[in-house]
């Protein structure tokens, strides 16, 4: 049960007492809400711009909170069931570079899934820790990289027991999960703190019958992507600490790469969004549940298409599925996720989340509609009369184990040249390839590059994945680490 009034919107009423107080602005921003800069302001409406407002002592300040942004913070961790919640306005890459740079420092190790968001490697970069990578298993058939084993993990623990803690994806994009309480509780043992990116996971705090959340699992810290599926605007994000961090210390981490500058859109959007799913969110997500069921078994009745869903759990690999994860296997029906992804949205006006090599992802959440369900259902069936062909030649591997020969700050810092993709095998890489979304790295910097990575490389462009990372926008060639 919640201790405290969960229908308290503090961030919302201050911004709403101060615009009721006329206030002459000699402060940022220059558009002085709105005045002088007619234009945007017909474009974004009088109230957003009234309400893109500057800290001050009535708003708080969001580097240092003592009044109603703390309030809010407090509030959201008690929702959360945290015992401290940061609003984080640069994004979950900015909470999850927060917690890891908390975790570990130059030279320290961490235990991590290779299939990572690039801001998890990109803190790396910022901080020096070196990454002990556990190369998920795959599922041959989807394409897909599944969860980390616990036993793959404890012997990662073994082998570097000086590790300062172990990250999960808690689900992963697809809406894979591995065994986070038993990954915590050894890693516990092992003096390791627990690290959750759940960027795809805000629902899980609030929904029944879906995995296990990372506070509840007892992990230290997690990113929530609270604009993911909570509802709250693009960019806006929690992130959640366990009884054991030191929040003065990780709010020192924060500061140093946050604005100083934070939205006021974005922290009331937080703030009202947090309010909504504290006081309705069973009830959302058993109706977003309620929707996915609905379009999982109506596309599987099409033929050829693969939604999947808990069939897949094994109690290892796939310890649990996130079944509000509307992801779909396209292979057998001759077409590239990417391809389907683009059909649709050139075809049919309907836009969902991201196609790679094998599948596509409709992201359902607080604000989808089961009429638009329909849709997108009979637009896939009119795909599959329409563009089936042989699937003889098609790709399935969505991940391929990388050869990491030096750490990712180093190489990202080294000398370096520029080849030709063909020349570059062998080579060591020093930036990033990734297909985005979902921005799993193909390549980070440090590994070998490979022909089979580059074969990938070349199907992937030819497919029609936006591929990005490269200094190279055209992907024609690739910076490695100089050699000599």
């Amino acid at each position: 049960m919640s201790k405290l009034d969960q229908n308290r919107m503090p961030i919302q009423q201050a911004l709403l007492e101060f615009q009721s107080q006329r206030v002459v602005p000699f402060d940022v921003p220059g558009h002085k809400h709105g005045r002088g800069n007619p234009e945007l302001t017909q474009f974004l409406g009088e109230r957003c711009m009234e309400l893109d407002v500057n800290s001050m002592k009535p708003l708080d300040n969001l580097c240092h909170p003592v009044s109603v942004i703390k309030e809010a913070e407090e509030l959201a961790a008690d929702a959360f069931g945290a015992a401290h919640a940061f609003f984080m306005v640069n994004g979950t890459t900015s909470s999850v570079q927060a917690m890891v740079m908390s975790a570990a420092g130059q030279g320290d190790k961490i235990i991590l899934p290779r299939n990572v968001h690039r801001s998890v490697i990109n803190a790396l970069i910022l901080c020096g820790a070196i990454p002990v990578y556990v190369n998920p298993e795959m599922d041959h058939r989807l394409g897909i990289s599944l969860g980390m084993t616990l036993s793959a993990v404890e012997k990662a623990m073994r082998e570097h027991p000086e590790a300062k803690a172990v990250l999960v994806n808690n689900p992963t994009y697809y809406g894979i999960c591995s065994n986070l309480k038993a990954i915590t509780e050894l890693a516990h043992k092992n003096g390791m703190l627990v690290l959750a990116d759940e960027a795809h996971g805000t629902h899980l705090y609030f929904g029944e019958n879906l995995p296990i959340c990372a506070m509840k699992a007892g992990a230290d810290m997690a990113s929530v992507s609270m604009h993911k599926s909570g509802g709250s605007l693009t960019q806006s994000s929690f992130l959640l600490l366990g009884d054991n961090v030191n929040e003065g210390y990780v709010r020192q981490i924060i500061n140093l790469t946050q604005t100083t500058s934070g939205s006021y859109l974005l922290l009331s959007s937080l703030d009202i969004s947090r309010k909504k799913l504290a006081t309705e969110g069973k009830q959302i997500f058993r109706q977003v549940l309620d929707m996915a069921e609905y379009a999982r078994e109506e596309i599987n009745q099409i033929g050829d298409y693969y939604a999947y869903s808990r069939e897949l759990i094994n109690g290892d690999t796939v310890f649990d599925f996130d079944a509000t994860k509307l992801s779909v296997n396209t292979l057998e029906l001759g077409l590239a996720g990417i391809e389907v992804y683009d059909i649709l949205r050139d075809e049919y006006d309907i836009q969902v989340e991201f196609g790679d090599l094998g599948n596509i992802l409709a992201y359902l959440s607080v604000g989808d509609r089961r009429r638009d369900l329909e849709r997108l259902v009979s637009a896939l069936a009119e795909i599959r009369r329409n563009y089936k062909r042989d699937k003889t030649g098609m790709l399935r591997a969505e991940y391929i184990t990388p050869i990491v020969a030096v750490p990712p700050q180093r190489a990202f810092y080294s000398e370096k040249e520029s080849l030709l993709l063909p020349q570059s095998t062998g080579r060591i890489c020093s930036e990033f390839v990734m297909c985005y979304p979902p921005g799993i790295p193909i390549l980070a910097p440090g590994e070998l590059i490979t022909k089979e990575i580059l074969e990938y490389i070349e199907y992937a462009k030819e497919k029609g994945c936006f591929l990005t990372g490269p200094e190279d926008l055209e992907l024609t060639r690739l910076n490695v680490i100089k050699e000599g």
